[in-house]
């Protein structure tokens, strides 16, 4: 089966992935993968507010490691963007980073409800001590403010808060179709990742039944691997193309000076 591109990997600039971006581009040619994008985690305008981004002086730097790897990698199509957390208040922000660099797309993202990054498993007790649905709901309330912006071409890991296996019993269709809605008013892509697969919910995101709902409206798709080391560039992405043709797709989309083309998968 033919691999699609592989849109959301990331650097050690983000403090938590190793090897560098030549090492991934070195990996999708030997894995098969076609084309590949770097999505590291985006800066924010201060430099302490987590431990798990990039400072906003190295974006320099990314964009030099990226280069670096076209140089060496020349054949491969290598994309550049970043991974951009969403949050209220930040969009004066996210539009300056735009201006700062050629990029080729922007992958939304939400790890924040309130205070409280719902991934991080050092806080996962934080999980118990509050009611999921609740969770859920205020996670894709910002997940859908993201989508209306129109500031980014792809929405990554929809379903993130499934990541340790809390799911609301309750049926969240009404907050799919909220945000997928405004995915379709803004033509803004959602990805299939396979990190899930690596993750205790073992499952790609989104789930099929949010997949489906995509599909009906009319929502356009992209893969990633959510790659953090060079041996997870391309990972399952054969089991997400299976995925989306169950979900009867029989396209996706692929950026470049944040202009998209579809092809066939």
């Amino acid at each position: 089966m033919p691999l699609p591109a592989d849109y959301h990997m990331h650097t050690p600039l983000c403090r938590h992935a190793k090897g560098e971006p030549t090492e991934y581009a070195a990996r999708a040619i030997k894995a098969g993968v076609p084309e590949i994008g770097f999505s590291d985690h985006s800066p924010m305008r201060e430099d302490d507010f987590d431990e798990w981004r990039m400072r906003a002086s190295e974006l320099t730097e990314y964009a030099g490691k990226v280069e670096q790897a076209r140089l060496d990698h020349p054949d491969l199509p290598i994309r550049f963007g970043l991974e951009v957390d969403f949050l209220p208040g930040q969009e004066p922000w996210i539009r300056e980073m735009a201006d700062l660099h050629d990029w080729d797309y922007f992958i939304g993202s939400v790890h924040y409800v309130g205070d409280w990054v719902i991934d991080n498993p050092t806080t996962l007790n934080r999980w118990r001590d509050r009611d999921t649905i609740e969770v859920w709901s205020a996670y894709f309330k910002n997940l859908t403010d993201a989508a209306a912006t129109g500031l980014f071409q792809i929405i990554g890991h929809a379903d993130l808060p499934k990541k340790f296996g809390f799911v609301p019993d309750e049926d969240c269709t009404p907050l799919y179709r909220n945000f997928l809605t405004a995915c379709a008013d803004t033509e803004t892509c959602v990805e299939l990742n396979t990190a899930g697969l690596r993750k205790e919910c073992t499952e790609i995101y989104p789930h099929p039944n949010i997949l489906k709902l995509a599909r009906q409206l009319g929502v356009q798709i992209t893969f990633g691997s959510d790659a953090h080391a060079p041996h997870e560039v391309g990972a399952d992405l054969d089991q997400a193309v299976t995925l989306a043709r169950e979900c009867d797709y029989e396209t996706c989309c692929r950026f470049e000076k944040r202009q998209k083309s579809v092809i066939a998968i």
